[in-house]
Formats: structure tokens, C-alpha cells, sequence
């Protein structure tokens, strides 16, 4: 493949990856159709596959020929001559003004989070809302979306299918929801979702950063329309903090715990970059456990060493999480907190209260390095096994491989 193909690829993937949902956003809009517009954006998109040079603005490119195919297939459909008629005078514009439109259009921001919230509806399920806004918002493709999440993509396509069917069915709008607070918080979850499988994939050893930076880009795109929601901007920073360690995390594909990482390896912009968004969501002052998780991670990035860590503030701020979000999870972090601020048996005493996490393999993990170093090496190796068993990811496996043959 020539240098130009390559770049011609590159430059076709970022136009999915960036620019899709904002065309798709603004298409659905105007044409009053979610699938309408998937279609066409998909049309555009391997139309471009036949590009003898990048255009010049590849996003007025795309926004052009997906409308294009959009009123070509509503000519075709005559059983929806009602859609057609209310989007034909669409087919007046000069392609010069249209394909400035994507760059000229005022409501540009208010289009993709109309998206965003619709793909987050509670009328659909946490697995279609993450599909959609992946497929859709995210500009993944299907089978990039099934590998992340470990399912067959006619399953996923299927999933993404029906949810689409949902809201046709439903005649759920592409709107502004007047509840909005509650909607942006499914947007939330979803985006941290997407986040956490990137930060340690299931399957990929070195964990999928792609990922990682897909919800970084729509957690930024989020909190450019929501600048006042102090949760947005608690996820963003708490999803930068997670992407400046990223360098440091892994070694021969296996995983570096915290404490041993080189510190030097961190991006210190990065880090800076998510101090000042989280001094910004805590400047509106208003808690939640998003800035909550986000200032913990800001104590770990802005140690020095791990022997600078504040871990009594960090206990008393997962006590706080408990508060606010309780589960047993936020439990078990809290238990490797206490452990490090007030000993080994104390964090195995609170891990011992947890239950509902027997099969969750960093469970098993924990408690098998909180028993190593209460000196009870059988207990512990067994509690590594158990661990070995539930852990899927290559880099897990492999770090709980050494520790049980240390032991």
C-alpha cells in the first residue's frame, strides 16, 4: 500500500470516528429519521473509500454526500412521500452551501447531544444505550464495538437493531428531554462504562486505549455543551487521570500494579490537564461520586512516589463514596485504602464484610496481596487461584501466574 493510500485510510477513519455522529446528529434532525440517517452516513462512508485525494473539508464532504444519499433514498421510498416533501427543499442548495453547513450550523453542539441522549434513553436497556452511543456517537464499527465487549457481531448488530426499532416504534423524539439532569446521568454511566473497558480490557492484554480515548473525546464533547455540570467534568478528569498512566501500566504484556510503576512514564501534561478540569468541577460545588472518584485518582497522579500517597484522605474519601454510591466494589477499594493506611489486617477485616463479589476476580486478587502480607502465604496463593480462575484479561493472567509461583 502507498504512502497517499495509507493516509487516505487514516484520514477516512478519523472522519468516522470524529465527524460521523455530529453528520449523523444533524441529518436525523432534519430528516426526522434515525435510521435514515445512519444509512446515509454509512453510504458516505464507504463511498469514501474510493478518494483519489482527501478533500478539503472532509467533514462538509461527508455531511454532503450522506445528505445526498438521504434524499435519493426518500425519492425511492414512496411510501414515505410525507418525509420527502418536508425534507425537499434540501434539494435546492447549491452543494457549496450544503457542504458548509456542517461548519456554519449553529445548533451543531445542540444536534450531537440531542443524539447522545437519545441513544441514552431509559427506555432502552445499559446494553443497547452502550451500543448505540458507541455505533452512532462514537463512530466505532460493529465489529469493533462486538470485540470490545466479547460477543458475536450478529448479536451486537442485533442488539443495536432492535434498540433503533425501539425508538421508531416508540416515537421517541430527537429532542431535549425536559428531565435532563436524569438522562445526562445514563449518559454518565455509559461513558464510564466505555472507559473502564478500555482502561483493562477483557481481552486485550495491553488493554484497549483506543477506547480510553473514545470516551475521553465524548466525555470532552459532553462537557463542551454541559460546561456547568460538575459530574461531566469529575468523569473527564477522572478519565484523564486513568489516560496519563497509560504508558506505565503494562510491561512485557503484564500488568504493573500501582505502587511499582515508574513514575517517570506518566504524562505530567496529561495530569495537569486533569487537575485543572477537576478544580473546575469542584469550584461549582456540588458533590457527586464521579469528582469524588476523580479527586482519589489526583492524590495517586500527583504522588511523587507511592510513599507520598495521602491514604488516610483517601479512605475518608471512599467513605464518602460509600455514602453517596453504595456497593461492594467501592467497598473493596476501600478495604486496599485502610489496608494501606492502617495495616493489612485492618483492610482484610473490612474485606471480610463484603459479600456478592465471589465471582468478581480483583476480589480474589486483593485479598490474596492483603494475605501475603499478613504472612499467610497458603491462604493467599489459594485466594491467587481463585483470582487466576475469573481473571479473562492476558495481563492478569499473567502477573497472578507470578505471584502464585512466588509463593
Amino acid at each position: 500500500m502507498t504512502a497517499d493510500a495509507v493516509e487516505r485510510r487514516q484520514a477516512i477513519t478519523r472522519l468516522a470516528r470524529e465527524e460521523s455522529g455530529h453528520v449523523l446528529a444533524l441529518l436525523a434532525h432534519r430528516f426526522g429519521d434515525l435510521d435514515l440517517a445512519d444509512e446515509s452516513v454509512q453510504d458516505a462512508l464507504l463511498a469514501a473509500a474510493s478518494w483519489d485525494e482527501i478533500p478539503a473539508n472532509p467533514a462538509g464532504w461527508l455531511y454532503t454526500v450522506a445528505h445526498n444519499r438521504g434524499i435519493d433514498r426518500l425519492r425511492r421510498a414512496a411510501a414515505e412521500r410525507r418525509r420527502h416533501q418536508s425534507a425537499a427543499y434540501l434539494l435546492s442548495l447549491p452543494d457549496e452551501e450544503v457542504s458548509e453547513m456542517i461548519v456554519e450550523h449553529s445548533d451543531v453542539g445542540d444536534e450531537q447531544l440531542r443524539l447522545v441522549l437519545l441513544c441514552c434513553h431509559p427506555a432502552l436497556d445499559r446494553d443497547a444505550q452502550i451500543a448505540l452511543t458507541l455505533r452512532l456517537v462514537g463512530g466505532l464499527s460493529t465489529p469493533e464495538i462486538a470485540a470490545a465487549f466479547l460477543i458475536p457481531e450478529a448479536t451486537l448488530a442485533q442488539r443495536i437493531v432492535r434498540a433503533k426499532r425501539k425508538i421508531r416504534d416508540a416515537g421517541i423524539p430527537l429532542s431535549i428531554p425536559h428531565s435532563l439532569d436524569e438522562r445526562v446521568d445514563a449518559v454518565l454511566t455509559v461513558l464510564y462504562l466505555i472507559y473502564n473497558e478500555g482502561y483493562l480490557s477483557r481481552s486485550s492484554a495491553g488493554g484497549r486505549v483506543d477506547l480510553v480515548d473514545e470516551a475521553i473525546r465524548l466525555t470532552s464533547a459532553l462537557a463542551s455543551l454541559l460546561p456547568n455540570n460538575a459530574e461531566v467534568l469529575g468523569l473527564l478528569a477522572l478519565e484523564l487521570y486513568g489516560r496519563a498512566r497509560a504508558a506505565a501500566r503494562f510491561a512485557s504484556d503484564e500488568l504493573i500494579l500501582l505502587d511499582d510503576q515508574d513514575r517517570t512514564r506518566w504524562d505530567s501534561a496529561g495530569i495537569e490537564h486533569a487537575n485543572r478540569v477537576l478544580a473546575s468541577a469542584l469550584a461549582l460545588e456540588v458533590a457527586g461520586p464521579f469528582q469524588l472518584q476523580a479527586w482519589i485518582a489526583s492524590q495517586h497522579a500527583n504522588a511523587r512516589t507511592a510513599a507520598n500517597t495521602d491514604w488516610p484522605a483517601i479512605v475518608s474519601a471512599y467513605a464518602q463514596l460509600s455514602l453517596l454510591t453504595p456497593s461492594p466494589v467501592i467497598t473493596l477499594n476501600r478495604a486496599v485504602a485502610v489496608s494501606m493506611a492502617d495495616g493489612s489486617h485492618a483492610g482484610l477485616a473490612l474485606l471480610d464484610t463484603i459479600t456478592g463479589l465471589d465471582d468478581y476476580h480483583l476480589y480474589w486478587a486483593t485479598r490474596g496481596e492483603l494475605l501475603t502480607r499478613t504472612g499467610d502465604p497458603d491462604a493467599a496463593a489459594d485466594a491467587f487461584r481463585r483470582a487466576r480462575a475469573l481473571a479473562t484479561n492476558p495481563a492478569e493472567q499473567k502477573h497472578l501466574d507470578r505471584r502464585i509461583a512466588a509463593l
